[in-house]
């Protein structure tokens, strides 16, 4: 380790002990070292005793920078998983960490624009409207027409403190390997895919570029509302957006009081994700509440409006088809076809027991089917397969990293709006019409109009390019024949060349038995005769 990076090491152990959460530690014989050499750090005590757990979580997770605000904010949609004591102090993540000063931040948009931020912007307020981990939006309004609008700023010096932590990152993923079973987990690609995931967040141009093609991708729609993007003004650390007006998603009290149909609105909530999943490969990851709004118009038809999308996710044909084929499956309990998907897939070994796999997949799930549809968690239903797969040297797939955070997002979302929510009778119809869409005649017609273009394009060249394919195809016969004749003539050389270097051994090993007799003429000669014949066959054959 570099001296930058122990110093790192430090600092992050220092924070978790000062804030007391070696208490998380479990205290079983696994854990005994750890909880053995914490005695020896008695220097760094618990100076946060008055304050509860959840509140010193988030601190701590808070004063270690972004990218351990990224796994708090990850963490706070799993109410399932954690008390709400602990679950509410992480949610404060989202967007109420601790702000950067107001005149760093003008300093830094005047910079990037080359120019007074009076020139572009008026009513501009130096106190944010909302901070988070990567950076925080002051409000103001566009000179030139008026309108309220957003600017994002990147956070100062916040690179450095990435790339120490994504370094470490890498030492500890170097040493999973030496794990059992740590190979399978693949943890550099998982750790590379966190850093470019990170890396890109801080690149406000890529943010800008992924809103206009997801605003393109729900025009007029019903369900989501994607803010304007004015790309004029738009830099690598600054960004400039339409201002929009909701009731943040995770304020059920404001939602409840204004009438909202909360069923409707969590099985939207369900719905987008997998539009954009599955009709466009092009999805919001980072739908955490703080980036989730809901509009104050029609209540009882309620409509997101989504921010934030710094990180997006896609997936390829494939992987979207197995995917699909995978939850349907499940659905219908289908576990020898779930089995069958995975090693079609390459997710498992080729060589996996169907019969085993299928066995172990129906010994974990089907007592969690036993529970009405609403009493299960996808979260849980993921977690126990991975497990099960893990003994069937199931990979960890790197593409798909961010689609399952995203889907705990949104199972985590949805059950804190409508507790009933079935995630599974809601995506169902979904994903089969989205099937069935990929095949049959709707799939033949769809893929004919996107070719038809470049057939129209190509097929006045269709008589020259068959006639060069025949030209192409007589040469490649030419070819094929004189390779054959030639592969033939060293056939015959290299039998030739075996043929002397046979009789030269021959030679010298009866000169050698003739000396044995006391024949030593004639032996010489034969040993002679050997000699020359086999380096005739031996400079024939190279």
């Amino acid at each position: 380790m570099t001296p930058g990076e122990i110093r790192r090491l430090y600092f992050i152990i220092k924070v978790f002990l000062t804030y007391g959460l070696d208490e998380l530690i479990p205290k079983i014989r696994l854990t005994w070292p750890l909880r053995f050499g914490r005695s020896f750090l008695f220097w760094l005590p618990n100076r946060h005793k008055d304050k509860p757990l959840g509140e010193r979580l988030r601190l701590a997770l808070q004063e270690l920078g972004p990218v351990w605000i990224k796994l708090g904010q990850m963490l706070s949609t799993r109410r399932d998983l954690f008390p709400p004591a602990v679950a509410d102090q992480l949610s404060l993540l989202q967007d109420r960490v601790i702000s950067f000063d107001g005149n760093i931040a003008r300093k830094s948009i005047e910079d990037s624009l080359e120019g007074p931020l009076e020139t572009w912007f008026e009513d501009f307020d130096p106190q944010p409207l909302a901070s988070a981990s990567i950076a925080q939006v002051h409000t103001a309004r566009l000179k030139e027409n008026g309108k309220a609008i957003v600017i994002k700023v990147i956070r100062p010096d916040i690179l450095p403190v990435i790339k120490a932590d994504v370094r470490l990152m890498y030492r500890l993923a170097n040493l999973v390997p030496l794990l059992p079973d740590g190979r399978r987990l693949r943890p550099l690609e998982v750790v590379r895919e966190y850093e470019k995931t990170l890396l890109d967040e801080l690149n406000l141009l890529r943010e800008a570029a992924n809103a206009i093609q997801l605003r393109r991708n729900f025009e007029n729609s019903p369900m989501l509302y994607v803010p304007e993007m004015y790309p004029d003004y738009c830099r690598e650390n600054v960004l400039v957006m339409e201002r929009i007006y909701g009731i943040p998603v995770s304020d059920i009290a404001a939602l409840e009081a204004q009438n909202t149909n909360m069923k409707l609105l969590a099985e939207r909530g369900v719905q987008v994700f997998f539009t954009q999943v599955f009709r466009d490969s092009f999805f919001h990851a980072d739908m955490h509440p703080g980036n989730i709004f809901v509009s104050y118009e029609r209540p009882e038809d309620p409509i997101y409006i989504g921010i934030d999308y710094g990180i997006v996710g896609s997936l390829n044909k494939d992987d979207k088809r197995y995917l699909a084929e995978n939850f349907i499956a499940f659905f219908n309990r289908d576990y020898r076809k779930v089995a069958e998907l995975h090693v079609d897939s390459g997710w498992v070994p080729p060589d996996t027991n169907v019969e085993d796999f299928e066995f172990a997949i129906r010994t974990v799930c089907e007592p969690i089917f036993e529970k009405p549809l609403a009493d299960i968690s996808f979260g849980h239903v993921l977690l126990n397969l991975f497990n099960t797969a893990r003994r069937f040297n199931m990979t960890v797939q790197p593409q798909l990293v961010l689609l399952q955070k995203t889907l705990l997002y949104v199972e985590g979302l949805g059950r804190q709006l409508y507790p009933q929510l079935d995630l599974w009778k809601t995506a169902k119809p979904f994903l089969e019409n989205w099937l069935h869409g990929q095949v049959g005649i709707p799939a033949f017609m769809r893929a004919f109009k996107e070719k038809a273009p470049y057939w129209a394009e190509k097929l006045p060249e269709l008589p020259e390019l068959v006639y060069g394919t025949l030209q192409q195809h007589k040469r490649l016969q030419t070819s094929i024949e004189q390779l054959s004749q030639q592969f033939k003539q060293r056939q015959n050389n290299h039998r030739k060349s075996l043929y002397l270097l046979g009789i030269g051994a021959t030679l010298f090993i009866s000169g050698g038995l003739f000396f044995m007799t006391n024949q030593a003429h004639l032996s010489a000669w034969l040993m002679g005769a050997g000699v020359i014949v086999w380096l005739l066959g031996w400079f024939k054959l190279k």
